[in-house]
C-alpha cells in the first residue's frame, strides 16, 4: 500500500494550523513550514520509521520561500515513487481574514509593514496556480474549529473518524483530584477492604481484593449506571470532535477500591473507535 502525504496549503489565517492539529490527533506525522527542496529526502528517511498504514502532513505555505518556483516538479516526482500525495488548499473570504489577523494582532507574512489586505491580495495571486491543482478546497469562512475537525474527518475517510483516547485513572483523595480529568467519579461509598486484616496489604489488581469489591451489591448496582453513563456520554464526546476523554475514579488511598473498578471498567469499553488507557496513579503509595 502506497503511503498518504497530504500537502496542507493555502491562504495565511485559513485554518491550516488546525487542520495539522486534526491530522496529528489521526496519527499523522506532521511537520510544519518543512522547506519543500527538502520533502523527497524527508519522505525517504522517514518511510521506515513510521508505523504502517501512518500518512505524512506537510504544512507549505508563503513562508516557505520560492516553494512556488518548484513545487509541480518536485510533486510529480513523489508521485512517481508511489506516494499518495493530496493537496489541501485552506482559504477564507477577506473579510474573516482581516478579523482574524486583528484578533491575533500578527502582521501578514507578505506585508510585514503593510495593511493585511495588501497581504492577503498578494498571497492570493501567488498561490492561485497551487489552488488550481489542488484535490480539494477547502473555505473556512464559516467554519468553527469542531466543524473544520468533521470536514477533515470527513476527507480522511471512514477509518479515520471518531478515534477518541480515553484514559482511565484510579487515585486516591488523599493525594489530591486528577488535573487533567474530565470526568470524576467518587467511590468512598463502597466498602473499604482497608478495614480487614488479610485484605489491606493487597491492590485492587489482585483478584481477591477486587472479588470483595466488586460482589459488593452496591458496587454492581453502580457499575451497571456507570457502564450506562459512559454508553450515552462517548458518542456525544465523539461527535463533539473530543479526541482524549479522562475517566477519573477516586477512592481514599487509591490502591484498592478504586483501582478494582479500573480494572473491571476496563471491559467495559466498546473496541471500535476507542483506544483505552489504564493508569493507576496512587497505586504504589501509602
Amino acid at each position: 500500500m502506497s503511503q498518504r502525504l497530504l500537502i496542507i496549503t493555502g491562504l495565511s489565517g485559513s485554518g491550516k494550523s488546525t487542520a495539522a492539529r486534526v491530522l496529528e490527533d489521526q496519527g499523522f506525522f506532521v511537520v510544519d513550514n518543512l522547506p519543500l527542496v527538502m520533502l523527497p529526502d524527508f519522505m525517504e528517511r522517514t518511510r521506515e520509521g513510521l508505523k504502517p498504514g501512518a500518512g505524512v502532513a506537510v504544512v507549505i505555505d508563503v513562508r516557505n520561500r520560492g516553494f512556488l518556483s518548484n513545487y509541480r516538479d518536485i510533486f510529480d516526482c513523489l508521485k512517481a515513487d508511489g506516494y499518495q500525495l493530496d493537496i489541501l488548499f485552506f482559504e477564507a473570504a477577506d473579510a474573516v481574514l482581516r478579523r482574524r489577523y486583528s484578533e491575533t494582532r500578527r502582521s501578514h507574512p507578505l506585508a510585514p509593514v503593510e495593511t493585511v489586505q495588501t497581504g492577503i491580495e498578494r498571497e492570493r495571486e501567488q498561490l492561485y496556480p497551487l489552488r488550481e491543482s489542488a484535490t480539494k478546497i477547502i473555505d473556512s469562512s464559516n467554519l468553527n474549529s469542531r466543524q473544520l475537525r468533521e470536514l477533515m474527518l470527513n476527507f480522511l475517510g471512514e477509518k479515520h473518524r471518531s478515534l477518541l483516547i480515553v484514559n482511565l485513572e484510579s487515585f486516591g483523595y488523599r493525594y489530591g483530584l486528577p488535573p487533567a480529568a474530565d470526568l470524576v467519579f467518587d467511590v468512598r461509598f463502597l466498602p473499604n477492604p482497608h478495614y480487614i486484616d488479610e485484605l489491606r496489604p493487597l491492590t485492587g489488581l489482585e483478584p481477591k481484593l477486587r472479588e470483595y469489591v466488586l460482589s459488593q451489591p452496591v458496587c454492581r448496582d453502580f457499575r451497571k449506571h456507570l457502564d450506562r453513563l459512559l454508553i450515552f456520554l462517548l458518542p456525544h464526546y465523539q461527535v463533539e470532535g473530543k479526541s482524549y476523554l479522562t475517566v477519573a475514579i477516586g477512592c481514599t488511598g487509591g490502591r484498592h477500591r478504586s483501582v478494582s473498578i479500573v480494572e473491571d471498567l476496563k471491559s467495559s469499553f466498546p473496541e471500535r473507535d476507542v483506544v483505552l488507557r489504564v493508569n493507576h496513579r496512587d497505586i504504589t503509595k501509602g
